[in-house]
């Protein structure tokens, strides 16, 4: 085994230690997701802090993950929610989070979605196109109820992100353009059954540049300021997330100059400030274990086949996305290059590839980190593979929060029809 003497084990990250999280993968067995509850206070609370006094509404994104314990500890803490469709909503007001707090995104609500969240009272629905706000009109006058609406604005801006998570640019499916959205507000103005109070931008996720941010919320500050000037109340200026993290080496972003930047392009603009944080909060808060199986070499290359795939974190398959991978168990130095895999069917089926690793006994526990944010939430059962149980860590205190799915719970739709 070539001994990488330049290289040293990475550290675990937040406030899981090795012991801690080889208890949790001997008590609730492997696959397994590890949240810590503590570290989500702690970065909501960053977050939340570095608007200071300023109207402020941090708004979860619940997509990133969407856990029903980790959204009832952000609704303890008074956070909002950001959904994507019915369901997250559901998801939020089951976890505790009142319904003048969510806001529903998303470019295909349909006319069922859309009548039950303004059933509920949702505070507004952020309408993606003019076809989907003549939907929401008609689905306010059939119920008889005014619509709070915002209007997502797609300032065309490179947010200078993985292009699959990119959302800003005019050739992403998301939002109108500045021109449209005017007359958008015009029509919606002189609606009997629309109450336009927002106005909305969200230019991509794992942002690690300020300069874009910076430049979107200044083009749609300059909108906000026109649509006031044309007697259109608008309240909330809803300024997205996407807020990198550190995976690797990435220089993110600081909470506090992030909103300096927002609230320097929003002078005179008496509005509430919405932010929907989802990875910022969640992602260095999660850990996702799996055990070695086997391992093998084909000529120079080195494989660690473990039983977690990529139905269970499908990151670095999708996204070609990189996650630290920690061996529990070892202390050795003496690394060489492997490739993490999975049991699926795939050649994709990878957490890691040139992962310097350790020499590894069949039955370790390796911890792949920063896998709170579109961990469990994009998990499926490709391969007829019952999904993973999650656990949190709070207080020093292991528990369950979702049981392992059993092969039943994957049948249990099918089965009566046979």
């Amino acid at each position: 085994m070539k001994n990488i003497e330049s290289q040293n084990i990475p550290k675990l990250d937040g406030n899981f230690d090795k012991d801690l999280l080889q208890k949790a993968a001997k008590d609730f067995g492997t696959p397994l997701y590890v949240y810590d509850l503590d570290r989500i206070q702690e970065r909501y609370a960053q977050m939340k802090a570095a608007f200071g006094g300023r109207k402020t509404m941090i708004c979860y994104a619940l997509k990133a993950n969407s856990n029903l314990s980790v959204i009832k500890k952000l609704a303890s803490l008074e956070s909002g929610a950001d959904c994507v469709s019915l369901g997250e909503i559901q998801r939020a007001i089951l976890a505790g989070i009142p319904k003048y707090k969510i806001i529903y995104s998303g470019v295909g609500k349909q006319a069922f979605e859309i009548q039950e969240a303004l059933r509920i009272g949702i505070l507004f629905i952020n309408v993606e196109s003019k076809e989907e706000m003549l939907l929401v009109e008609s689905c306010a006058q059939e119920l008889g109820v005014p619509a709070r609406i915002s209007i997502r604005v797609n300032p065309d801006i490179d947010p200078q992100t993985h292009p699959y998570i990119s959302t800003g640019l005019k050739e992403n499916k998301f939002g109108v353009s500045i021109e449209e959205a005017k007359g958008m507000y015009l029509l919606a103005h002189h609606s009997k059954y629309l109450e336009p109070i927002g106005i909305h931008f969200h230019i991509g996720s794992q942002l690690t540049k300020l300069k874009p941010i910076a430049e979107s919320a200044r083009k749609i500050a300059q909108l906000a300021h026109s649509l006031l000037a044309l007697k259109i109340e608008i309240k909330f200026f809803d300024i997205g997330g996407g807020i990198g993290i550190t995976y690797s080496d990435e220089t993110t972003i600081n909470p506090y100059d992030y909103a300096q930047a927002i609230l320097e392009e929003l002078r005179g603009l008496d509005l509430t400030i919405i932010c929907e944080p989802g990875r910022f909060i969640v992602g260095n808060s999660g850990v996702f274990l799996t055990k070695v199986l086997y391992q093998k070499m084909h000529q120079n290359k080195r494989f660690v086949i473990v039983d977690g795939a990529m139905n269970d974190l499908i990151r670095p398959s999708f996204y070609d996305a990189y996650h630290q991978i920690v061996p529990l168990n070892t202390e050795s130095q003496e690394l060489s290059s492997a490739d993490v895999v999975g049991p699926i069917c795939e050649s994709g089926d990878y957490l890691g590839k040139n992962i310097s690793l350790p020499s590894l006994q069949n039955g370790e526990v390796l911890a792949v980190l920063s896998a709170g944010a579109y961990g469990f939430s994009m998990a499926s059962n490709y391969n007829s593979r019952p999904r993973c149980a999650e656990v949190a860590v709070e207080n020093g205190a292991i528990r369950l929060v979702r049981k392992r799915e059993c092969i039943e719970d994957l049948i249990v739709l099918e089965k009566d029809y046979l």
